[in-house]
């Protein structure tokens, strides 16, 4: 059939005002969903003066160690979020990988995770730290830690935009990220928004044994650490009535975090009253990330999801 100009333009001479104004709220509601859905990279510490830092030589670089792709000498420390898709929870998590302070195993213990958050409805922001060196700061053992407070009130900062509430955000730490994130929970910050509400520590670092006493005192503190020190890192002992809630994962066979240091703070926790979900795999090792089929270590994200979103 032979069509003519007015054929195709037809539809569009007949737009009415209301017509145009539904379509205009339409393409609207598109872009800021595709806004909602793109990640936001925002650097720390943004026109201020960066706490503990030294001028330094260090170039940030990639390498692949322990068959994951880690970030080395990271001096310019990054928060990068990932906003709640489908159905919102109203909850956040910071995520902080590991690497033993000496590196940040960003992608398997960072994006990866935070993009399973995000897909099932939880904001997820991951947290690039700057690493304790000697070279680029004055004060090594401070850095991780200020770096996370600053971390905390950034995402809180964006709560409205992103639709979370201020009271549920939780932090999640990986190996040596783990460690942080209890310290996180533990030591409280007078400013309330750089405190976390819950935590997920996976494969994480909890008790001051000699083999960790000389693990924080080589790669974090870089000296010998003062008798006040070491009884502020005895976390075992900072539990209290306050702590936040804990979801936690091991497995038997780790040979670099021990299991009993998701099992002595569970029990710390059951102690003191406050709510606390462990789980605890045959096998697994240490630095499984996501977790794998073969050994179940898997099944935690999606128990993680569940503990948080009934919280």
């Amino acid at each position: 059939m032979k069509r003519n100009f007015r054929t195709y333009v037809s539809p569009l001479l007949e737009f009415r005002p209301r017509s145009v104004l539904k379509l205009a709220l339409s393409i609207w509601m598109v872009l800021i969903g595709l806004h909602l859905q793109s990640q936001e990279v925002i650097d720390l510490w943004t026109d201020m003066e960066t706490p503990y830092f030294k001028d330094n030589d260090l170039q940030e670089y990639e390498e692949e160690l322990w068959g994951t792709k880690c970030l080395l000498d990271v001096t310019a420390p990054t928060l990068t979020i990932y906003p709640a898709q489908g159905i919102n929870s109203g909850k956040a998590v910071l995520i902080i990988p590991g690497g033993g302070y000496g590196m940040v195993a960003i992608h398997h213990e960072g994006h990866d995770v935070a993009k399973a958050l995000s897909e099932r409805g939880i904001t997820a922001a991951v947290l690039k730290y700057r690493i304790p060196n000697p070279e680029s700061s004055d004060s090594t053992h401070l850095v991780p830690l200020t770096d996370a407070r600053r971390a905390l009130t950034l995402l809180r900062d964006r709560r409205r935009f992103l639709e979370f509430n201020n009271d549920q955000v939780g932090v999640m730490g990986f190996s040596a990220g783990s460690h942080l994130a209890t310290v996180l929970g533990l030591w409280k910050s007078e400013k309330q928004n750089e405190n976390p509400n819950f935590s997920a520590l996976i494969y994480g670092v909890t008790d001051l044994s000699d083999k960790n006493l000389a693990w924080l005192e080589r790669a974090l503190y870089h000296r010998k650490m003062t008798a006040q020190e070491k009884k502020q890192n005895t976390l075992l002992d900072q539990v209290d009535d306050a702590t936040p809630p804990a979801f936690l994962v091991h497995a038997y066979d780790d040979d670099v975090c021990s299991v009993e240091e998701s099992t002595g703070y569970a029990k710390k926790l059951r102690e003191n009253r406050i709510s606390v979900e462990t789980h605890l795999f045959s096998t697994g090792g240490h630095g499984f990330g996501m977790g794998r089929a073969e050994d179940g270590t898997n099944q935690w994200v999606p128990l993680f999801i569940n503990w948080v979103k009934r919280l």
